[in-house]
């Protein structure tokens, strides 16, 4: 219980401290970038490098909640900065990742930002492989009890006293033992990962400049809805590869979970609610976001299928 209790302070803290915030003009509407329509943030956490957006910023600055020259340039922003709304929030997860992007960016030459993006993505994958690994052989190791589990299911079917509740609880914990199962373990990639995402959506849209650069045909900062209704189809593209890879990724996980019919058919449906849903969400994030997305997840296919080519 104080576990939990401590991780839910944590995650209160964490949630409560350093958010974007976009910058609202008198007349309550969002101030845009005027060249990649992406809403300006009022709490960047570095100076603008390029002049025109520079000079919007500054325009705007009333809006803000920290001067500008109190601010360091984003190519000389350091690990770490103590300004009174940074919050834990930034410090653990935003600002260690928006100067890691930012330094491997600087030396990556043309498209540099969009690249480095994609290799912390991939290096963060690197990090977490053991984690997967294991999370594998859980998987594994619940569809080899599966048929042991259905008997105690059977024994105690239709038998709802305490008591019977009680002994089923026991077996069950029994069988996890002696499997060495532990069911908690597959939700672990997920909370590692969900706060990575968000600090990566967080570096985006408060490191100026990671959004102000490009990578190939796409500005990192603009999200695919402005592309595509600006002319620019080769947003289309990238829908495309968030839904391809985000449904390969959900269906090799579905297949290593265990179930009857009934749950299988339940994950499925929920597996294509989740696709379908990511698909929309995809196209009001930044494109640097998609980059990440898709090169994480296609690093996850792959990662799966070689597992399953060693596991056999």
């Amino acid at each position: 219980m104080k576990k939990k209790i401590v991780i839910v302070i944590a995650l209160i803290l964490v949630l409560m401290t350093g958010c974007t915030k976009t910058m609202v003009g008198e007349d309550k509407k969002r101030i845009e970038n005027t060249t990649t329509g992406q809403a300006l943030t009022s709490n960047i956490i570095c100076r603008p490098e390029t002049e025109s957006l520079y000079n919007q910023y500054l325009a705007n600055e009333k809006y803000m909640e920290i001067k500008l020259e109190d601010l360091p340039k984003c190519s000389e922003m350091s690990i770490y900065e103590n300004k009174s709304y940074n919050g834990l929030w930034v410090a653990i997860f935003v600002r260690p990742l928006a100067w890691l992007i930012i330094q491997l960016g600087k030396v990556m030459g043309p498209y540099g930002y969009g690249i480095s993006v994609m290799l912390v993505g991939l290096m963060i994958r690197i990090v977490l492989l053991p984690f997967t690994i294991k999370t594998t052989k859980q998987q594994k190791n619940m569809q080899k009890i599966q048929p042991e589990m259905q008997k105690i299911e059977a024994k105690y079917s239709g038998r709802t006293d305490q008591e019977s509740m009680m002994m089923k609880s026991q077996e069950t914990m029994a069988l996890y033992q002696k499997y060495k199962v532990n069911p908690l373990s597959s939700c672990l990639i997920t909370f590692i990962q969900m706060p990575l995402f968000f600090a990566f959506l967080e570096a985006i849209n408060r490191v100026p400049a990671i959004f102000e650069n490009d990578f190939l045909v796409y500005q990192l900062g603009t999200t695919p809805l402005y592309g595509i209704t600006n002319g620019n189809y080769w947003y289309i593209l990238l829908i495309v590869l968030i839904l391809l890879f985000t449904f390969l990724t959900f269906k090799n996980s579905m297949s290593s979970m265990s179930g009857n019919s009934e749950q299988q058919k339940q994950t499925k449906y929920m597996m294509m609610f989740m696709v379908v849903f990511i698909g929309i969400a995809s196209v009001q994030l930044p494109s640097a976001i998609a980059l990440y997305w898709i090169v994480t997840n296609a690093f996850a296919v792959v990662q799966t299928f070689i597992m399953k080519k060693v596991g056999k």
